[in-house]
């Protein structure tokens, strides 16, 4: 079974990055007979994108066959493209990736339903913008009752 886990650093003894579509690497773990055989890390090329990291995270996880993803926020992009390509998603802990990775192989960490975090990590919608207005109207058309 290959498992996918975010985190901060390029080893298996790195701690989990609690952002899925924006965190420094991924740590690709094949695990046989309730044992790790291996790893290797790949860059999340996403991080730094404007927009739409979860997505493009996702696609670069599956591209690298995983049958799981364990992380600790998942968006609802990136949780919908995860479904999509068929990837069951497990709650991780504060940890390293190798605890994490234990957890999993003992049983002990929640599959994940539904999306665990907020879409995007940039600017929310409704803030002050660099019109005239500043953001005071925010999208209401009072003629418009």
């Amino acid at each position: 079974m290959k498992i996918s886990v975010s985190s901060t650093g390029e080893g298996i003894n790195s701690p989990i990055d609690a952002r899925f579509g924006r965190c420094p690497f991924f740590i690709i773990v094949e695990v046989k007979e309730k044992k790790i055989k291996s790893s290797k890390a790949i860059e999340n090329t996403a991080m730094l994108q404007g927009g739409g990291a979860g997505i493009t995270a996702a696609q670069i996880v599956g591209n690298e066959g995983v049958d799981a993803v364990i992380g600790i926020n998942f968006g609802p992009r990136a949780f919908g493209v995860l479904q999509e390509l068929g990837v069951e998603l497990y709650q991780g802990i504060q940890g390293s990736i190798k605890e994490n990775i234990q957890q999993f192989i003992d049983g002990k960490l929640p599959k994940i339903g539904a999306a665990t975090g907020p879409m995007g990590m940039g600017p929310k919608p409704g803030g002050p913008g660099m019109g005239r207005g500043q953001g005071a109207g925010r999208g209401i058309n009072p003629s418009r009752g």
